[in-house]
């Protein structure tokens, strides 16, 4: 029987390693062509593998909850040769076997240490030390892992006094990275007398208070993403200077050409019109007027982003949210973004959406008003330097201009809340751009079709 190396796939441009979370076949399970074979996750997405191969799977090289490296052989998968083919790779050249083989072997090496490590006795028959990928208490350490200690002449008894925040006090990439910067500090010496402890004190950065459960309390841990999503809010609060602008906006002329259009496209396309599609289209169209607003920041170096992509903030049925991208967003029609919004936001629920449809986004929306909120505060997603909130439209009163003078007519209001990053978005940019957006919206061609 041949057999098949299942790699650990390249799941984005910026992606280096994923978490096996869950594996859907175990050994001895017949695996049909594009049949998922493990879930995966990485800091950006969870992911189905299909199988590329049919056959059985014969080993699993690492556990639920390991983290690997990408191009790494994570599973052997047993095929069924061809008839009158050589399961043994005898067509093979002798040196391509060899070089084959030795490329093979830290895999096969890593899985022997990882079965065999369940007694000393056969540790030391095998020849093998628990160093290849476990520390002190069978302590797991990734190959990526391993990889930066090695670089950074981190021992493994030092490894394993490093806190991990993974799942079981693993040590995750980032754990590593994290203790490699601060390891060479030394403590700051005490400033005396008490005006300069005041100083010092004010200086360091103030820890949250312990906070303790009561008998009655339940504590539930965060999940995976919930955990991402709360280290990212607080990096992106210490990382930028937030100031939120509002505006109030009159949405009557988009309400009223929605209302007459949605059940047309529903019937001819079978694709719904919500107003995500309407409020991606004035962002993008204000962005390319406001280009300083599609930008990040590089310390003291601004980027300027050539494509103008557009994130839209959905929210999943676990309660976690997920940040799917429009890209070039400014060159798309008002069809082809709401049919694109629609795709993912279905696919973003059902856990299928591929990692660089939410990798690349410049500028972020968010809808309070989905949830029956009227206004709020976001706060920006990193890199990017702003982030359009829109919130609950209502009908009010509203005084009218005409040319016989004022009078009182009620129309369909909203707020809009933009966050954006004081260091090179400040009062009167954001305000041009947001008044951009409302302008947009307020002059929306109620005369076209879709």
């Amino acid at each position: 029987m041949a057999t098949f190396e299942l790699k650990m796939p390249k799941l984005g441009e910026s992606i280096t390693e994923a978490t096996i979370t869950k594996w859907l076949k175990q050994p001895g399970d017949q695996i049909e062509l594009d049949d998922p074979i493990i879930e995966l996750a990485t800091d950006k997405v969870d992911s189905e593998i299909p199988s590329p191969v049919e056959g059985t799977l014969k080993e699993q090289l690492f556990n639920e909850g390991d983290t690997v490296a990408v191009d790494t052989v994570i599973a052997i998968i047993q095929v069924d040769a061809e008839e009158g083919e050589d399961t043994d790779e005898g067509k093979q050249p002798a040196s391509d076997k060899e070089s084959d083989t030795e490329a093979e072997q830290p895999v096969r090496v890593e899985k022997e240490v990882k079965t065999e490590s369940k007694t000393s006795d056969e540790q030391q028959s095998a020849g093998d030390t628990p160093s290849k990928r476990q520390g002190q208490g069978d302590r797991f350490y990734s190959p990526l892992v391993r990889s930066i200690a090695k670089e950074e002449n981190i021992s493994l008894e030092e490894l394993d006094q490093i806190p991990g925040s993974g799942k079981d006090n693993r040590l995750t990439k980032d754990d590593l990275l994290t203790y490699v910067k601060t390891r060479g500090e030394k403590p700051a010496e005490k400033p005396h007398g008490a005006a300069s402890d005041t100083k010092a004190a004010s200086l360091s950065k103030p820890q949250p208070a312990k906070v303790q459960a009561g008998e009655k309390d339940e504590v539930v841990e965060m999940d995976r993403m919930r955990k991402l999503i709360a280290d990212h809010m607080v990096m992106s609060e210490d990382t930028s200077v937030h100031i939120t602008l509002f505006r109030e906006v009159d949405m009557t002329k988009v309400v009223n050409w929605r209302n007459k259009h949605k059940t047309i496209l529903q019937q001819r396309d079978g694709e719904k019109l919500t107003f995500t599609p309407i409020f991606i289209q004035a962002i993008a169209q204000a962005l390319r007027d406001f280009p300083m607003v599609n930008v990040s920041l590089d310390g003291h170096k601004i980027i300027k982003r050539k494509d103008i992509n557009v994130g839209m903030a959905a929210a999943l049925p676990d309660g976690n949210l997920i940040v799917p991208v429009i890209h070039q967003a400014d060159h798309k029609s008002l069809l082809g973004i709401a049919k694109e919004v629609n795709d993912k936001a279905n696919r973003a629920r059902q856990n299928k959406l591929k990692p660089d449809e939410i990798q690349g986004g410049s500028f972020t929306l968010t809808n309070f008003g989905t949830f029956g909120a009227t206004m709020g505060t976001p706060i920006i997603n990193q890199p990017q330097v702003a982030i359009l909130g829109v919130g609950l439209i209502q009908k009010k009163p509203v005084v009218i201009e005409t040319p016989e003078g004022d009078t009182i007519g009620i129309r369909h209001r909203m707020d809009l809340s933009l966050s954006c990053d004081h260091r090179i978005v400040d009062g009167a940019l954001g305000g041009m751009f947001l008044q951009a957006v409302a302008k947009y919206l307020e002059q929306f061609d109620d005369t076209q079709g879709i």
